[in-house]
């Protein structure tokens, strides 16, 4: 059974995942620390925890998701995957956190392709990538079926749905991907989304603006 732990950084609020099993395998989805207080608080964790780091995960390439893969891949010597469609919008990202004043560092590893419909395993656990274009090109989410939890990323949000007006953004293409890859899912399923709290979707089909008319 996959356990997490829910980390808020940098100003943006981003919403970094540590997942693991009995195993004590974990993986990160999306390091976006912007201080070396949000790194030690999530080191410290995996060293309390005894756990052991096997993959750096991107929902997508925006600089407030990826500011610290370059410190987890190095410190942990461990590989990071991203979808193809976005690595290109995550190579600019150095650029805006030097603007920003946020320390990033390159990683110094190849980047590993996430394609729509790959299982990625850690410990004796995996989950599906879903790819959900809209918010970028390259956008997924992760779901792991057997317990009803889904990682949204910037894709859906409880009550509304992720920003469109950046670069590669497509309004009609997120509702469309929202539309026909997530509300499918079962209701129950848990939504947990990039920035701001979980929700279901059930509730997001009942209540979003974005997707009841």
């Amino acid at each position: 059974m996959v356990k997490f732990k829910i980390f808020y950084v940098n100003p943006l609020r981003v919403c970094c995942y540590l997942l693991w099993d009995e195993t004590k395998e974990c993986v990160i989805i999306d390091p976006g620390c912007s201080s070396e207080s949000e790194k030690e608080r999530i080191t410290k964790f995996i060293a309390a925890e005894n756990l052991k780091p096997t993959k750096v995960l991107l929902t997508h390439g925006h600089f407030d998701h990826v500011v610290a893969v370059g410190y987890m891949t190095d410190k942990y010597n461990i590989p990071y995957y991203l979808h193809p469609l976005d690595v290109a919008l995550s190579r600019k990202a150095e650029g805006i956190c030097q603007t920003l004043g946020f320390p990033m560092t390159r990683p110094t590893v190849e980047c590993i392709p996430l394609r729509d419909g790959d299982k990625v395993s850690f410990g004796e656990s995996s989950f599906e990538v879903i790819h959900t274009p809209g918010h970028t090109l390259g956008g997924v989410c992760f779901y792991i079926k057997e317990q009803n939890i889904l990682f949204s990323g910037d894709t859906l949000f409880q009550g509304s749905i992720g920003r469109t007006d950046f670069e590669d953004g497509d309004y009609e293409q997120l509702i469309s991907s929202i539309t026909n890859r997530l509300l499918p899912l079962p209701d129950i399923t848990e939504v947990y989304p990039g920035h701001g709290l979980k929700t279901t979707i059930e509730e997001e089909k009942r209540t979003n603006p974005f997707l009841t008319n």
